[in-house]
């Protein structure tokens, strides 16, 4: 509420110290956080914008090995992001489910060459992988995976199985090949959950998103409220950079001479609404090299197809949005495996891009550009008025490992131990999250005590894992009205997302506590009512409301695509009739249509 993020932020005015200060809200930082508070560290973390709202939230939803860098040589990091998949696997099934992954196969010996290069350093070559590399590749994917990695190994389909199963393939597919990797229904609530897994464990811990680091003076870090427009400082032992693509951006900010670190590369994905696409893809990944040799994919994300990505160098990560010209690169490129399927402008309901926060390269092919992690220290003597941490690279997969890395540099730095390790922790949801035999009996008790129909209650459980439980105890057996834009949710859910998720304006709701801009149930009418809601929770007077609601029309125009007119029409032309592939994370897509 309100008044509960006044008196965070006097708390945290009043302690005018911490431990360790961890700039940046991204997964990224909010791992190491996590990683300090569960060892005792009195850490804080402030985040500029929203939590998750950078990088973090628009990845390409994959929660994968990397089959791709052994083409680079990088077998320590797949290794390590297999065991950080299967991990996930385990400790977030609410969020992250395996993911089977189908590579069409056009001949049996291409790549060959090209690999060997790459992996002796010589000189980067784009094009398609033929069937000796891809099973070579996978069979080292299954060796890493390990015996427990709870998906099954890959197997390979001839041209007839292949053309059976995925008819609307291209013609002259000569086989295919199928493996398993994970995907993340919601990567956002994942950070939001790991947030509040650390504060409830550690009453030292204190994170703050909208709250940004703008300078720093003799007394510390000086922090600055967007909000409010509020400032004052906070000292520090240690200053964690995490600021993924801005890490260069935010080491001027601390006064520090540091070399240039990041060099980041732009990814924009797509969501589509098309059922022959959707019906085409089936409950499998498309995975595929393009003409130019870069991979693509396309799989059902939330009812839809989610479709990506470029990998486009850019200078600042300030702005980035998916351009038209992106936009049209990618459906060309699933035109060159579903060149039947027609995809109209406006099937295209969602855009989103992000910036990688690669290390600086010089390679000419941003493919090439290491994933990996590292963590490299600026010293008070470079110009820094406390030692910096900064967080270099590192993909979305691998981000607790890259947490507890840092973390472990500095545990080391103020000479405290290591007390507790992260590596089986469950990650809020996903803690006794019922097994497929017991989820029947978690549904009906969670439908009895909230008041609500097993079906209502299911949908909880995809949402939240068992955190739905919490929620269901607030109803007391009394149910909950259905949001008439948005029947599918109910007002006292939302209340309850807002109390207790920290959404501080209605972007923040719309964007990131909620999948709605994914499944295509946005509308111009869900915008209304869900910012009254805000309002209310919030102590909104109707002025700010209103500029809310425009704030978050501008930006969903300007990054990704949706106009007000669309938003308008969608409302109108579902009539409460609107046919959409529903779809769970956990159970296979079934079409539905909603009602009210």
């Amino acid at each position: 509420m309100a008044q509960d993020r006044a008196e965070r932020i006097g708390a945290l005015r009043r302690k005018g110290r911490a431990q360790v200060l961890v700039v940046g809200g991204g997964i990224n930082g909010i791992s190491t956080f996590r990683e300090l508070a569960l060892n005792g560290i009195d850490v804080v973390l402030v985040e500029r914008g929203d939590f998750m709202s950078g990088a973090s939230s628009a990845p390409s939803r994959m929660i994968h090995g990397g089959l791709r860098y052994m083409e680079n040589g990088e077998f320590a990091l797949v290794r390590e992001s297999l065991r950080e998949r299967n991990l996930l696997l385990a400790n977030a099934p609410h969020l992250v489910s395996p993911l089977p992954t189908l590579i069409p196969v056009v001949d049996r010996f291409s790549g060959l060459i090209g690999a060997v290069r790459r992996f002796f350093g010589g000189a980067e070559t784009a094009g398609a992988r033929g069937a000796l590399i891809i099973k070579l590749g996978l069979s080292l994917y299954d060796l890493y995976a390990g015996r427990d990695s709870g998906v099954p190994r890959h197997s390979f389909f001839g041209s007839s199985e292949t053309k059976r199963r995925w008819p609307a393939l291209r013609s002259d597919i000569v086989g295919s090949a199928l493996y398993y990797d994970a995907r993340i229904s919601h990567p956002e609530r994942l950070g939001i959950e790991l947030i509040l897994d650390s504060e409830q464990a550690s009453p030292e811990a204190l994170a703050l998103n909208h709250l940004g680091l703008v300078g720093l003076e003799p007394g510390g870090a000086v922090l600055q409220d967007s909000l409010s427009g509020e400032r004052f400082t906070l000292d520090a032992e240690i200053i964690v950079n995490a600021t993924g693509a801005w890490i260069d951006l935010t080491n001027q900010e601390l006064a520090s001479q540091a070399p240039r670190l990041i060099g980041g590369t732009k990814g924009s994905h797509l969501i589509i609404a098309n059922r022959r696409l959707f019906d085409a893809i089936g409950e499998t990944m498309i995975y595929f090299a393009n003409r130019e040799g870069r991979v693509c994919i396309l799989f059902r994300h939330l009812g839809q197809v989610l479709a990506g990505s470029t990998d486009i160098s850019v200078e600042t990560p300030d702005g980035v949005r998916c351009e038209p010209d992106e936009a049209a690169y990618i459906l060309a490129s699933i035109a060159e495996v579903f060149p039947d399927i027609a995809i109209a402008p406006d099937e295209l309901i969602y855009r989103f891009s992000g910036v990688r926060p690669l290390p600086r390269s010089d390679h000419s092919l941003t493919a090439s550009i290491s994933r990996d992690h590292s963590c490299e220290w600026l010293e008070p003597a470079a110009g820094a008025a406390r030692p910096v941490l900064n967080l270099v690279g590192g993909k979305w997969t691998t981000f607790r490992a890259f947490g507890a890395a840092a973390a472990d540099m500095v545990l080391a730095r103020l000479e405290r131990p290591r007390r507790t390790a992260t590596e089986h922790s469950a990650i809020g949801g996903g803690r006794d999250y019922p097994a497929n035999a017991h989820r029947e009996a978690w549904i009906e008790r969670a439908a009895q005590t909230a008041g609500l129909p097993p079906q209502a209650a299911e949908r909880l459980l995809a949402r939240y894992g068992t955190r739905a439980a919490g929620y269901a105890r607030t109803l007391s057996g009394g149910g909950d009205e259905p949001l008439r834009s948005l029947p599918a949710y109910g007002h006292r859910e939302i209340v309850w997302i807002i109390d207790r998720e920290r959404p501080e304006t209605l972007a923040d709701l719309v964007l990131r506590r909620l999948t709605i801009v994914f499944t295509g149930e946005l509308s111009h009418a869900a915008v209304i009512e869900l910012s009254q809601l805000m309002a209310g929770a919030r102590g909104w007077d109707e002025r700010r409301r209103v500029a809310e609601c425009a704030a978050l029309f501008t930006e969903l125009n300007t990054n990704h695509g949706v106009d007000e007119a669309m938003l308008r029409r969608r409302y109108a032309d579902q009539g409460n009739s609107d046919v959409r592939f529903e779809e769970s994370s956990h159970e296979p897509a079934v079409p539905q249509r909603q009602v009210s």
